[in-house]
Order: C-alpha cells, then structure tokens, then sequence
C-alpha cells in the first residue's frame, strides 16, 4: 500500500471523522467538502442512519453529486474533548477505517491531520490496519489490503502534513515487517535465514551488520546461545546490526530474544501451548524493525541491535534440566527448566551489548507467560533498576500508541535463584515469575549501566478478532516504542530539529 498527500477529495471513496457530541454525531475537521456536497445535511443524515461517532464505529454513505468519489465512509472519533482528536484515536480510526476499505483501489482520509504529528498518526493507522500476512495465500480481490491511501491536507499545512506521512509511513512500514517476521512459521526462519534477512535489508539501509555463527559462538564462549540452541538442527546465531549517525554523541543499544520457535525443550510444553511459539522471536523483530527505522529517519542517534538467536527443540543432543552452561562472562547458571530459554540467551547477548559501552540498554522478549497472566493481552511490562529510565520508557511507550506498565525488581525474590552447583539458577519462585524473570537479566548487565527490559508476552501476538489497527498474528508489539525512544534520545542532542531527518 502507498501513502501520499492531497489538497483533493478525488478517490473512489473517502474517508471523514465523526465525533460523538452530546446532541448526536458531528463531523470532524478535515471533513468540509465532504459536509458541503451534503449540501449541509451531513450530521443529520448520519444521525438519521444511526450513526453515535463511537470510537471504531464505521458507517458507508453513497457520495453525493459533485463529490469525485463512490463512497463516504464515515469512522467514528468517539468522545474527543474541542476539535483536535487525540493521536492515539486518529490513529487507530485511521486503523479501523483501512481495515473497513479493504478491495478499494485509492481512498482519500479526510481525518483531522494538519500537522506533523497528526499526520503522522494516520499514516502510521492506516498502515497498520490495512496489513495483511500475504506470503502463503493470496487474497481475493475484495479482501485484498487497500492499494493506495492520500491524505487529505491543506495548501498551507501540506508541507507539515507531508513531513508527518513520510515518518508515519516509515514507522508503520517496519512496524508492518516485525508482524511478518513474527507471522513466518519457523521451518521458513530458523536462525540463520532470519540472520541473513537482516542482512538483505541491511544492505539497502546503510546499515552495518556482524554475524555470528555457532563456529564463532563456541569460539567465544557464548554458553547461553549455544545451550539453548543444541538440541536444534538449525544453529543459532548472534546478530549485531547498527544505524551510526556522524553527528551523534548518544548510543542506545536494544536486545530481542529470538526463538525462532519454541518447544520449551526436554520440559517440554504442554499441548495448547506449543502452536504459536513461533513468535518466540518477537522481541528481535521489533528490534531489527527499530533499528531500520532508526536509519530510514536518519535519525541523530546512534542505535545498535542484538538479536539473539535460536531454536529450542527436544532432542538427544538437547539441553536438559540439571545441567550448567557457562555464559558469555563466566557466570555459571544451573538450567532448571529448559522452557525458561529466554533468558539464557538475553543473558549472552546483554553481556556483550554492554562490551561497547552504550549509554542505555533496552532487552525486549516474549520472556515469561506470567507477564501475560498479569497484565493480560495487550500491555506490557517494563522493569529497570532505575526509576527515571522506567518511567521514560513507559512514558515512549504511550506516546508511540503501545500500552506499557512500570512492574518493581523486588530484592526479595533474588534469593530464589540461588543454586548449590553454580553461581545462579535459571528459575526461581513460581509467584511473581515475570520479576524474577527480570532479576536474572538484571545480573548480566554491569552495575551503573542504564537498562530497561520489556517483557512483551501479552501483546506480542493476537489471537483474537482484529481491532483499530491490531491484526490477528503478529503485532510488532514493542517497535514503535523503541523508535520514540530512539527519537527522543535524538531530540535531546539536536531540540532544533535533528531528531528526523531525509526518510530513506
């Protein structure tokens, strides 16, 4: 799908904003030609055809004469406060409304989207919402994603508009391709083809990308990777991809674990929990994405990826409960369950992010089913030994659209992963799993080192019904957080305007 930007409403269907006033529905900024062709009628033909403005309601008009369109199509805004609808809802009216145009050629969304930042909440909507997972099946014409959005602007607000759609565009594009990475069944990614994926992509970037294999893990004694992914035919791999900015002084590091499919190995998994497990690397994936982004923006920051992965399978070569990996940095840890693979790898790949001294570190995994169990399916939880990091996350996290919530190291649960054969286990107390999760990562990065981890098991995947712009599948849950932080860190170094520039 293409996105552009118009100063006219000629489309085969257009797009308007409803709000939900308190005497019936009101059409929203942005919605003028399309109230004048209804000769001024428009409100209460809505209201006629019961339409309320409620968020995600959608309602089809036939266009009037002498609006160069087929359709109206009219989302509802729900109850916004004045004229200027907040971003998080036009961006998912802009969702709901790509979803509902599916089989249409060209729209035009006529939603309240004069500035930078409102446009680029359309564009990175509609993006979202017209994604479909099309690498196995192709869809019948009225099914198929919307082929071409505009948005509708003004002459005078149209370079800001622009300059919005160019960097929604680029966000709900990467955003779009951690879904897909997600959504690959894992006999199609293992982890060598996802490894060379980024690669590819690398490549068209300017990215800078250093692989390495299992020769090379051994070689440098990473115990973590290499415990996990022994009892797999498809070795694991340890990518460090990187966007560098000439002018940039700030260095984030991010860290996704990628299982690109998890059996929970010899503690196997029990049956209902094994047919998703392919999106065990979804944390990767939205790095890999951030990162892309990050480079696509030209953003004045340094951003380096860490994408740690492997295969975790039964087999006799695999990995058993009892026995004791040596990580990256020396430490011993005695593997109690095989299922709690995350972790060891998130603990390899923390070490070595932390060799190059950057001044954050961000992990992000599909890490503990206890996450999911506390704060449910679409929120997830953000841990850090420093308050003000955690709070910039979770405060990144709400401004980029994700839903994300502070969650405590509670010293008190360290002492359950303490072993008699090695200098830590790899699990702990059953109660509070998602912290004890997050205490284990915690001793793998350096004392005084800057690091947040995000434990995206609820989001992550959705088995549901779609919703505003959230498909079934892959979410590419975590990405857009990770690109504001990655924005934010550059509009600190640059307030006059650094944080974006040439979209690549």
């Amino acid at each position: 799908m293409t996105t552009s930007v118009t100063t006219s409403p000629h489309a085969d269907c257009v797009v308007i904003g409803v709000r939900q006033g308190p005497e019936g529905p009101v059409p929203a900024p942005g919605a003028d030609a399309v109230a004048e062709a209804f000769g001024g009628g428009l409100a209460a033909t809505l209201r006629l055809l019961g339409m309320t403005g409620a968020a995600g309601e959608t309602l089809r008009l036939p266009a009037p004469a002498g609006l160069a369109a087929d359709v109206v199509l009219a989302v509802g805004l729900g109850d916004t406060a004045g004229d200027a609808p907040a971003v998080e809802t036009l961006r998912r009216a802009a969702g709901v409304a790509a979803r509902a145009l599916a089989g249409t050629r060209r729209a035009v969304l006529a939603l309240p989207a004069g500035t930078v930042e409102t446009a680029q909440a359309v564009a990175t909507g509609a993006l979202l919402g017209a994604y479909a997972f099309t690498a196995y099946r192709a869809l019948p014409g009225d099914k198929a994603p919307v082929a071409e959005l505009a948005i509708l602007t003004t002459e005078r607000a149209r370079a800001d508009t622009a300059a919005g759609v160019h960097r929604g565009t680029v966000i709900g594009q990467e955003t779009n391709r951690a879904r897909d990475l997600v959504n690959m069944p894992a006999n199609d990614l293992t982890p060598a083809v996802f490894a060379d994926l980024v690669a590819e992509t690398a490549a068209g970037h300017g990215l800078d990308v250093e692989s390495l294999d299992d020769g090379a893990l051994a070689a440098r004694s990473f115990g973590g990777l290499l415990g996990v992914g022994q009892g797999s035919a498809a070795p694991p791999r340890l990518v460090r991809v990187s966007h560098t900015h000439a002018a940039a002084r700030t260095t984030l590091a991010f860290v996704g674990k990628g299982i690109t499919y998890d059996s929970g190995g010899i503690s196997l998994k029990p049956v209902g929990s094994n047919e998703i497990m392919k999106r065990d690397m979804a944390g990767a994936a939205a790095v890999f994405a951030a990162v892309t982004a990050a480079a696509r923006l030209d953003l004045r920051v340094n951003v380096t990826g860490w994408l740690a992965l492997a295969e975790n399978m039964p087999s006799g070569s695999a990995l058993r409960p009892g026995d004791v990996l040596r990580m990256y940095n020396g430490t011993t840890v005695e593997v109690r369950n095989t299922d709690a693979e995350g972790r060891l790898v998130l603990a390899d790949a923390l070490v070595r992010a932390a060799e190059d001294a950057p001044d954050v570190i961000v992990d992000v995994a599909t890490l503990t089913a206890a996450m999911k169990m506390a704060l449910g399916h679409r929120v997830f939880g953000v841990m850090s030994g420093d308050g003000s990091l955690r709070d910039r996350v979770v405060d990144a996290a709400a401004r980029s659209g994700e839903q994300a919530w502070p969650m405590p190291l509670p010293a008190e649960l360290r002492a359950s992963l303490d072993s008699p054969v090695a200098d830590i286990a790899n699990v702990g107390e059953r109660m509070g799993g998602a912290l004890v999760a997050g205490l284990f990562l915690k001793e793998f990065v350096p004392d005084g080192m800057p690091w947040a981890h995000l434990d995206i098991a609820g989001p992550a995947y959705h088995e549901g019904p779609p919703h505003g712009y959230t498909p079934t599948g892959g979410t590419g849950a975590a990405t857009r957080t990770l690109v504001q932080l990655a924005e934010d860190s550059a509009a600190e170094e640059d307030p006059a305007g650094a944080a974006g520039g040439r979209v690549r």
